[in-house]
């Protein structure tokens, strides 16, 4: 094998078999190449004889210019080396370059991917199928004469390539050259090149030995069509025709000035573009004084091989056979590498010039500090260490274009603001907020829902409804692969978990947590911050956020949104609209930073109690998610594994399980050392504190929500369970100094040490129901009923929900009869019933309907009458507590039918619902509540609106189980449920 082949073999095998492009495959093998074409005596220099550097006029072939031509390349070797690294045409009389037995209209034909092969242009093409390519080895051995093959561009890519083969295929592009399975015809472009093949290397397998692949040198000799497939192969054998260009006779003035535009064209590229410019410097020198010899169709596709054209495009100017078209094509091409060429100019230009003006700033900054430093006016008041403590806090942060000129003209003015100056601290104070900020900066979210559940169970329980919206939130980010903020309100009433279940949805998420009150807030500034311009002048509340917890997408609680104030110093509230505005956040401009600040990645949390005092605007920028209150079932569990456990903790009788596990690591480690002798010194006794076994029985933790602590939160009873807790820590410390006191007159052994104290002692303390009265007192609720036994006419058991959760709201009406002066006529006065029990508007308006509703009833059923006879008076117990809204409408009506027609209301009958003037039950809200209220009386049977059964269904089901519940429509159903019931009652009686 000559130094060419071996040489080539090198490049070839240090290169990965991957799928390359032309331009790469050119300059990874290009000291190859420059052995071939000095082998071959190729010129890069077009030199003073115009038949050695140049395309010939001339279109015949001779042996005489045959040798004429190797004797040139043999002289011009050494000129040859001095335009290393040009891919040069190959030497043309003008047609095909024939060999000796004249042009073949049938050869192999290979697909091209990419780009097509022009005549006269060299190229280095890969096969990565065995088949073909051993087959191409074949030829180039055997064959005495050069290998011509056939190149045509394949008109589309496959969506999807072909996977690589695991036995034989090396490439995914080794199926694409296999043509058995397709039609050439359709696949291929028509118009092609034949080409010869220079020089064939192969690359065997490192497994086996086998030739696995080749990469050919190919020289384009002219332009064929593809005529008929003979053979699908592999390889493909086609029959070809030579097409012949359209002769140019040198006269045409417009073709003659489209070559000279492609030439000046090929200057500029040089002048603007280096990576083209060995090439471009040929194509200059070759054609340029020859320039009324070369022909148009050599020029063109000359110049559409330099540019980095679609492979579409590169055919349109391999197809056309009019040598004007040909050249417009390519110079269309031309001009639009050049434009790409410029742009990649003006932007290495801009980087450049960038680089050396912050260099040149550096330089001068450096002199004038030696210059000052030799004058002695280096003034050493810190602003130079300051500033630089501020612009490494910078390093690394991606600070928006606005802040980042507001920082850097702050720097300058800085720098050269005396220590004295007024406005120095000012200044120094603005640049430590604006460079502490997280500017780009954002902790990594959690996107597992399992975790996060895991997180959430373990602080809280229930709460089932945040817990969902959080793991959407999550699941939306995985989808998305981001966060975005959002706004949360959590309404409630007190006590439910609304503000500690903040931390751990920050845990779950893995953000920073932050959180600060609103309530009673009633300056603008504590939200937007003051004004520069004011002595002690800060940024509002998210700002501190931001800085404190170096995210920009950290989660804020904002805690009793619904106690915000007003005053004269602006309207808070207001102040909260573009904070939580999704449209609007993006760019939160604080009063103080006076940069727009991106708030959209942080996730707001609200919390209220009512909505209610909430302003309308404010709250329509909100997601409303609400809590309800606990029930015995959930706050028992709630006590159970939160409340009980983290009390005996916080009072000592329990130490945590970290703690424990600490303490039995440290004695499993702790290694016994030999005691040293020590002078006798009679020492205290060393006393151990005693292991307690605190318990509070499950009976006491029912007794105690259900006579103690009724609230639909949980705070008071933690409260309770704490208060229970200090008197047993009490009680232990009390047994534990009693027998320390009682030992300490006992005699003592030889060492004179104290024999009892030294021993562990055990202190077992157990709270049961009937003991729960020692620790917290009487009960605060005695009885769930007002009425033990039968329930006299006119009193009817409603439901109410309140701030405890829900009670059960007994209506009393009673009637006294009218004095009339005839007792023989009847009585004409309309009725009048008198309300007590500190009503509010709604339930007064409530009461005149349940009359009017009443009366029509008895009119309905033939008992009119009653009503005009008696004084009624309708009385809600609890006078002391106020008492509003309209959900006691049919408790009333029922109360004032009960009284007319004396038939008494069952004792487990409860009600709740408002009636409208024509009877109609509507909704009403807290069923709940109100359920757990019915329960606890002892109400087997309810009756709601029939639009409250979706609620009802939404209950856990230990809470439905056991009651009889009917849904009315209108109050006729009301009246048959209730009056039949106390039928039966009456008949069981």
């Amino acid at each position: 094998m000559s130094r060419i082949s071996l040489g080539l073999v090198k490049a070839l095998r240090s290169q990965s078999l991957q799928a390359r492009s032309t331009w790469q495959l050119r300059q990874d093998a290009l000291p190859a190449l420059l052995q071939t074409r000095r082998f071959f005596g190729w010129s890069s220099n077009s030199g003073d004889d115009g038949k050695k550097g140049d395309v010939p006029e001339s279109t015949g072939t001779s042996e005489s210019s045959t040798d004429e031509r190797q004797s040139g390349r043999k002289s011009k070797r050494t000129s040859a080396a001095a335009q290393e690294g040009a891919i040069v045409p190959v030497k043309q009389d003008g047609h095909l370059r024939k060999d000796s037995s004249g042009f073949e209209p049938v050869c192999m034909a290979l697909p091209l991917f990419g780009r097509p092969l022009f005549p006269w242009h060299n190229q280095l093409i890969q096969i990565t199928s065995p088949k073909i390519a051993k087959e191409i080895l074949s030829l180039t051995e055997n064959s005495k004469k050069m290998t011509h093959i056939g190149f045509f561009l394949r008109k589309s890519m496959p969506n999807e390539l072909p996977k690589e083969g695991e036995e034989e295929d090396l490439l995914p592009s080794a199926k694409l050259e296999d043509m058995s399975g397709e039609d050439p015809m359709e696949v291929l472009h028509n118009v092609g090149t034949i080409g010869r093949v220079a020089q064939a290397v192969p690359v065997w397998s490192p497994k086996d030995g086998e030739v696995v692949a080749v990469q050919m040198l190919v020289q384009g000799a002219g332009v064929v069509r593809l005529e008929k497939v003979l053979n699908k192969g592999p390889p493909l054998q086609v029959q070809i025709a030579q097409i012949t260009p359209e002769e140019w006779d040198g006269k045409d003035e417009m073709v003659r000035a489209t070559m000279n535009e492609t030439i000046l064209t090929v200057q500029e590229i040089m002048k603007v573009s280096s990576s083209f410019r060995e090439h471009a410097q040929y194509v200059n020198q070759s054609l340029q004084q020859r320039n009324a010899r070369v022909q148009p169709d050599a020029v063109a596709h000359l110049a559409a091989s330099l540019t980095t054209a679609e492979g579409a495009e590169l055919q349109q100017v391999l197809d056309a056979t009019n040598p004007l078209d040909k050249l417009r094509l390519a110079l269309e091409l031309l001009k639009k590498e050049l434009e790409v060429a410029k742009l990649q100019q003006k932007i290495s230009n801009q980087i450049e010039e960038k680089m050396s003006k912050n260099q040149r700033e550096f330089m001068l900054r450096e002199q004038l500090k030696s210059i000052k430093k030799e004058l002695g006016i280096d003034k050493d008041d810190g602003s130079e260490t300051i500033l630089q403590k501020f612009k490494e806090r910078l390093e690394g942060k991606e600070v928006p274009k606005e802040a980042k000129e507001a920082i850097d003209t702050e720097f300058e003015k800085f720098a050269n603001l005396a220590k004295e100056s007024q406005e120095y601290q000012m200044t120094r104070n603005y640049l430590d907020w604006l460079s502490s900020m997280p500017w780009s900066v954002y902790s990594k979210d959690t996107f597992d829902l399992k975790k996060a559940r895991e997180i959430l169970d373990r602080d809280h329980y229930g709460l089932a409804d945040i817990k969902d919206r959080i793991r959407e939130f999550i699941a939306v980010g995985v989808l998305r692969g981001s966060m975005q903020g959002k706004i949360l309100c959590f309404v409630g009433p007190p006590g439910v978990g609304k503000t500690s279940i903040g931390k751990s949805i920050a845990e779950a998420l893995g953000r920073e947590f932050y959180r600060f009150s609103v309530g009673g807030l009633y300056d603008v500034a504590e939200i937007k911050g003051h004004r520069r311009t004011y002595v002690g002048a800060m940024p509002g509340k998210i700002i501190q956020c931001l800085k404190k917890v170096q995210t920009s997408n950290p989660l804020v609680l904002i805690d009793e949104v619904d106690k915000i104030g007003r005053g004269h110093h602006g309207d808070p509230s207001s102040a909260l609209l573009e904070l939580l505005d999704p449209s609007q956040n993006s760019a939160f401009m604080d009063h103080y930073l006076d940069v727009a600040v991106d708030c959209s990645n942080i996730l707001f949390v609200c919390t209220a109690n009512v909505l209610d005092t909430i302003p309308g605007p404010l709250l329509d920028r909100m997601e409303v998610i609400r809590l309800t209150g606990y029930d015995l079932q959930e706050k028992m569990k709630i006590a159970e594994q939160y409340l009980v456990p983290n009390a005996m903790v916080e009072v000592g009788l329990k130490q945590k399980k970290a703690e424990v596990a600490e303490e039995v690591e440290k004695s499993e480690d702790a290694k016994p050392q030999e005691p040293e002798p020590e002078p006798e010194v009679k020492a205290e006794p060393k006393q151990l504190k005693p292991e307690v076994k605190a318990e509070i029985e499950t009976g006491a933790i029912e007794s105690l929500i259900r006579w103690y602590c009724r609230e639909a939160g949980v705070r008071n009873l933690q409260k309770h369970i704490e208060r229970i807790c200090r008197k047993l820590a009490t009680k232990v410390v009390e047994k534990w100094e009693d027998k320390s006191q009682g030992t300490s007159s006992k005699d003592t052994d030889a060492t004179g040490d104290a024999i009892d104290p030294s021993k562990s002692e055990v202190i077992e303390l157990r709270v049961d129901e009937a003991s729960l009265s020692e620790y917290v007192g009487k009960p605060v609720f005695t009885s769930d009923r007002l009425y033990e036994g039968q329930l006299p006419s006119g009193t009817v058991t409603g439901l109410a929900w309140t701030a405890m959760g829900g009670s059960v709201l007994y209506i009393e009406a009673t009637a006294l009869a009218r004095r009339r002066s005839d007792p023989d006529k009847p009585a004409t006065a309309p009725p009048m019933l008198a309300v007590t029990g500190q009503l509010g508007n709604v339930m007064k308006e409530s009461s005149q309907i349940a009359l009017l509703v009443a009366r029509r009833q008895l009119q309905a059923r033939g008992k009119d009458g009653f009503f005009e006879e008696h004084e009624l008076f309708l009385h809600c117990p609890e006078g002391a507590t106020p008492k509003d809204g309209p959900s006691a409408g049919v408790t009333m009506t029922t109360a004032l039918l009960s009284l007319a027609m004396k038939k008494p209301i069952p004792t487990d009958l409860a009600m709740t619902g408002e009636v409208s003037l024509n009877g109609k039950v509507l909704a009403v809200g807290g069923i709940k509540e109100k359920t757990i209220a019915a329960r606890r009386a002892g109400c087997k049977t309810l009756i709601f609106p029939e639009a409250n059964r979706r609620d009802f269904d939404e209950l856990p089901k230990y809470l439905q189980d056991g009651l009889n519940v009917h849904f009315a429509t209108h109050f006729d159903e009301v009246f048959d449920v209730a009056f039949k019931e106390a039928e039966e009652a009456a008949n069981a009686a």
